[in-house]
């Protein structure tokens, strides 16, 4: 467990991309007198409403040993949950656990999680404007609140002033914990969470990490003009919802989130009056009743605020995403059409693009070019801090592999050993995927094939030389958007017949607020920094849900994701699929519906709808017990009693089916568009699969009317080999509007 915590600071601290621990190596947290962290669910006694009862804190602690007095039980209950789960977070044994499954009410007790935390361009990107006023009509997130689980906050910063912000919409019931001048009417709300990261310690909500004002900054920052990274990316920065209202919720503490804080968090924002949510952190996926995450999220929806999720840094691995559950929206990461670039000229005059952000004067004269990994130990591969000899790299170009500690690390040791640049090539894994990181030398990051390519000309030359040569900020990069290599992908493990993710956004080298100079950047006025991670895409869609919100108050959740899914892009800059870090066109494991697209969310057409009722028949179809799903439900459920729904017949804007014989869904839609709406089907069927679509035309008369539809899905007699995934998508077409939905298909 130290191990995985150790590499998630370097990869913290390297202001990359968050790593996704796995969270089923560090589920506990043992302490020196036996005592752990658990998260206990019980029922409110004789089925009262939690709401009713008057003493709720007496009534969690009743589960305690009976030998344990007030103050003893003051000290092990971190805290008593009132609107997220019926339930506690507490230190005990394990026999005190044991001892509680006897009483009355007592339903479950999980250990404690441990989750992982996972822009002048994009906003023009995505094609939102960067000042202040409407957009499409959705006067850029006017009164809306997005809650923020993350490190905390930067008052002071100029992302988060209060000028031109309306006051907080009167259901505001929230607190800033930061003096009196520090908050406004932009920073509505601050507080901090830490009872189960360290015991009775009272700190401010300030950011001591960046990570949670970039995320915050990214998602509703206010406009900052001449924002840059050591004068990269240069221009104005904005949030996606410029003029929402921002509550940070500091949950998280370096690389660590802890579940009774994070859940403490979100129970404050429930009762606080958040419209949005944003998590960009992430952990293992359990079963939904076990998954703190999800039952909490839950109640969130059942009181119709949006929850937007990081999908995690675990890719390009298969079944990595996190943040599962169908109420959520879960988001992967892509590129922008930004590149901050640096060119490696080799001596023999072959150039391979790279990126930097620390772009400084440099000879253009050839250096000696070299690779300590030919001596064929790992640690001089990878430029493990310690391992290069002086008498090896000094003066020259070092090629250093990517992989093992952080891509800034290897930098820092390249400048001890006397190195005078570096050149850092992707493995194989990681493919065309470049990041943009502020080294403390002149470097460039290279994808996998340059990287051979460089190796290669090394090998076969007497004397190799090579330099860097620095061309600042370009844009207009045709493959953008492409997906990352680190964004987590499908298939969904605890759900499969849920396709996640379910969005890509921007979250490659994208620019936001920092709250400190970067390197040796004092210079600037104001603080910003470049990073990548599924934790910067995730805001991105925050922000954009604040949009939608503002403009459709009195949509669900479950709408706004539907209008999210099916108007998104499968189509790059250059009207050519989205690609992978291996410039292979992206499966919906990757991608999910798409790349999301602000403008036709905002007026999709029709929407699939969901309500949180809804959701429980599904749970029953998963096969829950009447307890589990009465532990996500917030209520009493008898499955028996109830139509349960197998995974597919979830009204979802997406398909994700195993199948065997023949099987046929139904799917609600609901008219959003214009009054006289008539739609006709198309579909591309997966390889090796008869759809049938009925009916194949869809005819609205007036607004908020319904329709429903079928969809058989059938094998096809073929003789062809096909894969044991495919995919295909249906899309219903009207005049002005195109509604897709992914399809994908394993066989039995």
């Amino acid at each position: 467990m130290a191990f995985v915590h150790l590499l998630c600071l370097i990869v913290l601290f390297s202001s990359v991309e968050f790593c996704l621990a796995n969270s089923q190596s560090s589920l506990t947290r043992a302490q020196s007198n036996g005592l752990q962290t658990y998260i206990v669910h019980v029922t409110p006694p004789d089925g009262q409403p939690l709401s009713e009862l008057k003493d709720l804190e007496s009534w969690y602690y009743s589960f305690l040993a009976t030998n344990s007095n007030a103050s003893e039980n003051e000290r092990r209950v971190l805290y008593s949950y009132q609107h997220v789960m019926t339930g506690f977070a507490a230190r005990l044994t394990p026999d005190e656990v044991a001892a509680m499954q006897d009483k009355p009410g007592f339903v479950a007790a999980y250990p404690e999680q441990i989750y992982s935390l996972q822009t002048t361009h994009s906003p023009q990107f995505l094609g939102l404007p960067l000042q202040l006023g409407s957009f499409n009509g959705s006067a850029m997130g006017k009164g809306i609140i997005i809650g923020l689980m993350d490190t905390g906050v930067t008052p002071d910063h100029p992302s988060f002033r209060g000028d031109g912000m309306p006051p907080p919409p009167a259901k505001w019931r929230g607190r800033c914990d930061f003096k009196p001048s520090q908050c406004n009417n932009k920073l509505i709300g601050a507080r901090t969470f830490n009872s189960s990261a360290k015991t009775n310690v009272t700190t401010p909500p300030i950011d001591e990490v960046g990570h949670g004002t970039h995320t915050a900054s990214t998602a509703a920052g206010a406009s900052v003009q001449q924002a840059n990274t050591l004068g990269m990316a240069e221009g104005m920065a904005g949030g996606m919802a410029p003029l929402a209202h921002v509550a940070m919720y500091k949950v998280c503490f370096t690389d660590n989130c802890f579940l009774g804080d994070i859940l403490a968090g979100l129970d404050a924002a429930l009762a606080d009056g958040v419209d949005v949510i944003s998590m960009s952190l992430g952990g293992f996926p359990d079963p939904f009743y076990m998954d703190g995450i999800a039952v909490a999220t839950f109640a969130a929806v059942q009181r119709g605020i949006f929850v937007s999720c990081s999908a995690g840094n675990s890719g390009p691995f298969s079944a990595t995403v996190s943040n599962v559950a169908p109420w959520m929206l879960t988001v992967g990461a892509s590129t922008i059409d930004r590149s901050i670039v640096s060119i490696v000229k080799l001596g023999n005059g072959a150039e391979y693009e790279g990126e930097t952000v620390y772009q400084p004067s440099f000879s253009s004269t050839s250096l000696p070019l070299v690779y300590p990994g030919i001596d064929g130990t790992e640690e001089s591969t990878y430029c493990v801090p310690g391992y290069l000899k002086s008498s090896q790299v000094e003066g020259k170009v070092v090629l250093c592999e990517n992989g093992l500690v952080s891509r800034v690390f290897k930098g820092e040791e390249v400048k001890r050993a006397g190195g005078a640049a570096m050149i850092m090539m992707n493995q194989e894994i990681n493919g065309f995927s470049t990041l943009a990181d502020a080294h403390v030398l002149p470097a460039s990051h290279v994808s996998y094939f340059a990287g051979n390519k460089i190796k290669a000309y090394i090998n076969a030359t007497k004397t190799p030389t090579a330099t860097i040569m620095f061309k600042g900020t370009v844009f207009g990069n045709p493959t953008a958007p492409m997906l990352t290599y680190f964004s987590s992908r499908g298939p969904n493990l605890v759900s499969p017949g849920i396709l996640k993710p379910d969005i890509i956004g921007p979250g490659v080298n994208i620019l936001a607020a920092w709250p400190l100079p970067i390197r040796n950047d004092t210079k600037a006025k104001y603080y910003f920094n470049i990073i990548s991670g599924t934790s910067m895409s995730c805001p991105h869609l925050s922000g954009i849900v604040a949009l939608i919100k503002g403009i459709h108050p009195d949509w669900s959740p479950a709408a706004i994701k539907s209008a999210i899914m099916t108007s998104a892009k499968q189509l790059n800059i250059k009207q050519n699929p989205i690609l992978d870090e291996r410039l292979q066109p992206a499966d919906v494991f990757a991608i999910g519906a798409g790349h999301v697209d602000p403008e036709k969310a905002i007026d999709p057409g029709f929407i699939y709808d969901i309500q949180p009722n809804d959701y429980i028949l599904y749970l029953c179809g998963l096969g829950y017990t009447d307890k589990q799903v009465a532990t996500i439900a917030h209520k009493p459920v008898k499955c028996s009693e109830v139509s349960s729904i197998p995974e597919g017949e979830l009204n979802y804007p997406s398909f994700s089916v195993t199948l065997g014989p023949p099987q046929t869904f139904t799917r609600t839609v609901t008219n959003v568009g214009t009054d006289y709406s008539p739609y006709v089907v198309t579909v591309v069927p997966p390889q090796g699969v008869h759809v049938t679509v009925k009916p194949n035309k869809l005819n609205f008369s007036k607004l908020n009317q319904k329709a429903t539809y079928s969809v058989t899905l059938s094998r096809v007699n073929s003789t062809d080999e096909v894969a044991i995934f495919t995919q295909g998508y249906l899309r219903w077409d009207s005049k002005k509007y195109s509604v897709r939905s992914p399809i994908l298909i394993q066989f039995n």
